[in-house]
């Protein structure tokens, strides 16, 4: 019983543990890359739609409140213009938040490696 024991918890902690932490580098840039990339696209086209951009844009040249003379075409169209441009630039500004974590995902494990292989070789000498 005891060997029994034994074997199988050498066996968990090299296959599961030992294991883990070899494949953790392939799962990290191939199923996790791939992941955080869908989810970054996600929250690009969740964020747009929260924005209600596109809408903006297809009724830039329609008239607010029904107001059909010129004057209130010129201030309908101005005032959506100036709601697409701000919205545009808070759109552009997540996009490019979800690149720095998207870049920041590729970096990590690399810049930990070196800092560990620094941290090692300061020690050793």
């Amino acid at each position: 019983m005891t060997n029994n024991i034994f074997y199988t918890s050498l066996r968990y902690v090299i296959v599961e543990l030992i294991g883990d932490v070899l494949y953790w580098p392939l799962w990290w840039y191939s199923k996790g890359l791939v992941k955080t990339g869908l989810f970054c696209l996600t929250e690009i086209k969740a964020k747009q739609e929260r924005l209600g951009l596109l809408i903006w844009v297809k009724n830039l040249f329609t008239p607010m409140f029904g107001q059909q003379d010129f004057e209130g075409r010129v201030i309908s169209f101005f005032a959506r213009l100036i709601q697409i441009i701000f919205r545009s630039i808070i759109l552009l500004l997540y996009v490019v938040l979800l690149l720095l974590f998207f870049s920041a995902w590729i970096a990590l494990p690399v810049i930990i490696s070196f800092q560990l292989i620094d941290n090692l070789l300061w020690l050793f000498t």
